[in-house]
């Protein structure tokens, strides 16, 4: 059995945390994997697994004193906060802080501290409880807006609403895209943005505050579906926006990096969300640098050292999605997707399909971030699903 010198405790373990587990244990740490389902994929590759309700206080306090980290590293927003209070305070290391798990585990709670205390531009916005409170609260904020659930993943629950005939429909769909125990949205100003992007910040445990090339993004249906670098963005604007990521991650503390978005307009800069962890746009990482998001996230906790980011130039990642739900279901067409020059793919290794389900990301280089967009995309729809008849939900009548 493999003993090192740290142990670090997964709490959430889909892609993002399987990528991140491979990192810890390329530099010698044991790693325990926790999730709602068996089999998610960082449970493929750590060193000991749990499936637990992340909700469950009693449950998050059984698992820690039976593997006793001296990490933990929260990878998704539905986790019982409190519980990791009480673990930093038994010394126990909360990447990035227990503070920044608690106030980013909902929307409301980190947009609260942009725009009351640290002042940041952001678009005008109101939180709503109920259908009939999301009806006030879009006519306050006006029409388009958007409307999102304080607390969910990869844009789950998020919609545009143009008018007021739209914001049932709105309601109905956050609460289907909800997590967590609390029906809560945050409806805010539709920012008419030239373009979106990701920042991502590391804050080193000694050593000043790191960012990586900013990164563009496209998303659908409120989820990220292909991501490149670097995005286009004037100098001032990227001060700007590097200005705001470092103030609001020096007022969340800790060591890590953090996925900090912002609406670029032609003009100005807006804060728009953070996420105290790898974010999903920063995939392209993997293949467009020497240390991904992954390894940065790692040496920013442990507190090694981050001498230089080499990038090896213009990269693009696209997803690869599921069409309908399944759990038997067959891969195909990795071999016409890696004729490409300069792609690569990763495969998850969900255990189930659904519709829109990330299953897997291409990644490409090019000579500009549009030819390695072309590359990625092309990539991505060369892999398709085949399901078994007997097992797949959704089926013809």
């Amino acid at each position: 059995m493999k003993k090192s010198n740290q142990k670090i405790m997964l709490f959430g373990s889909g892609e993002l945390g399987k990528e991140f587990a491979i990192s810890a244990q390329r530099l010698g740490l044991e790693v325990v994997a926790v999730d709602r389902y068996v089999g998610a994929p960082a449970m493929q590759v750590a060193d000991y697994f749990e499936v637990i309700e992340m909700l469950d206080a009693k449950e998050l306090e059984r698992i820690v004193e039976k593997h006793r980290p001296q990490i933990i590293v929260p990878e998704i927003e539905a986790i019982r906060t409190e519980k990791l209070k009480e673990f930093e305070q038994r010394s126990i290391q909360v990447v990035p802080s227990a503070k920044a798990a608690h106030l980013t585990m909902n929307r409301d709670a980190i947009r609260d501290v942009a725009h009351d205390v640290l002042k940041l531009k952001t678009a005008k916005y109101a939180y709503a409880e109920s259908e009939v409170e999301l009806i006030a609260a879009s006519a306050k904020v006006g029409f388009p807006n958007v409307v999102k659930p304080v607390m969910s993943s990869s844009g789950k629950g998020q919609s545009v609403v143009k008018s007021k005939s739209q914001v049932s429909g709105a309601w109905r769909y956050a609460v289907s895209g909800m997590r967590g125990d609390k029906a809560r949205v945050i409806v805010e100003e539709f920012i008419p943005f030239e373009s979106e992007i990701t920042l991502l910040t590391i804050k080193q445990k000694s050593g000043p505050t790191l960012f990586v090339q900013p990164i563009g993004h496209r998303q659908e249906r409120g989820d990220y579906q292909e991501s490149w670098m670097p995005a286009r963005i004037t100098p001032a604007q990227l001060a700007k926006a590097k200005a705001m990521a470092k103030k609001v991650t020096d007022y969340l503390g800790g060591a890590g990096i953090f996925g900090v978005e912002f609406f670029v307009t032609k003009r100005d800069v807006y804060f728009s969300e953070l996420s105290p962890r790898p974010h999903d746009m920063g995939m392209v990482t993997l293949a467009s640098q020497n240390l991904s998001e992954f390894d940065l996230h790692l040496r920013a906790i442990l507190g090694l050292p981050i001498p230089q980011i080499d990038y090896f130039g213009p990269t693009a990642s696209a997803v690869i999605l599921a069409d309908r739900e399944s759990d038997d279901f067959t891969i195909r067409g990795i071999d016409k997707a890696l004729k490409g020059k300069q792609v690569d793919v990763r495969i998850f290794g969900k255990p189930s399909t659904r519709k829109f389900r990330r299953m897997g990301v291409a990644l490409a280089r090019g000579r500009t971030a549009n030819e390695a967009r072309k590359k990625a995309r092309l990539a991505a729809s060369k892999v398709h699903f085949s399901y078994d008849s007997q097992s797949t939900k959704e089926q013809s009548s």
